[in-house]
């Protein structure tokens, strides 16, 4: 038995281990970042030219997933899909009904794979709600308040009877309907959950 002796690696280990962990937590903090600055990219396009470019969304679910691999290793993957499928999938049921254009589908599905099933569960709601106001400010400028109050109820008793058949009228195909520029929704909704939520924890 060798009393006092020191493993000459032992130090080297440590010292790894340490800058493996700093690295690691480094990446980690990408994950709100890049999700930020997908959805403000997002929204300037849809606010510009209506519409969520592929460029933007297809490049960002490959990143999204390589993020998570490299925080979470092959774990984080399945994070990155999981995210994917319930951000996505949420929207791409609007999508059915005609209530949502396929680019902010693929957005949705983008930052799920950035921010995994936890993180979406919390910006879906935070987007909802900005989506809301969004709604809302748009019908006191256009003055189409009731008009639009009328119409959501025709919605929703429309889809309460014949499931997930579009509305005959109330669609994105309908020249006459005023469009949303949701991706200012999911903007808001992933700043929200990337720098303001943090303070309140």
């Amino acid at each position: 038995m060798q009393i006092g002796y020191r493993d000459p690696n032992a130090f080297l280990r440590r010292r790894c281990a340490a800058v493996q962990l700093f690295t690691i937590m480094n990446l980690a903090q990408l994950i709100p970042v890049l999700a930020s600055a997908v959805a403000v990219t997002a929204a300037i396009s849809d606010v510009r030219e209506r519409r969520i470019p592929n460029w933007l969304t297809y490049p960002t679910m490959l990143a999204g997933l390589a993020l998570q691999a490299a925080v979470h290793g092959w774990h984080g993957v399945l994070l990155g899909l999981g995210g994917a499928l319930l951000f996505g999938g949420l929207f791409l049921i609007f999508h059915l009904v005609r209530a949502m254009g396929a680019g902010d589908v693929k957005l949705a599905a983008a930052l799920g794979c950035i921010i995994g099933p936890a993180g979406s569960w919390q910006v879906m709601f935070a987007t909802a709600v900005a989506g809301g106001a969004l709604a809302i400010l748009v019908m006191i400028f256009t003055g189409r308040v009731l008009k639009t109050l009328r119409s959501t109820l025709a919605v929703v008793g429309f889809h309460a009877v014949h499931g997930l058949r579009t509305h005959p009228e109330v669609n994105l195909d309908n020249p006459a309907a005023v469009r949303l520029p949701y991706g200012l929704a999911f903007a808001a909704g992933t700043l929200y959950w990337a720098f303001l939520m943090p303070m309140w924890r």
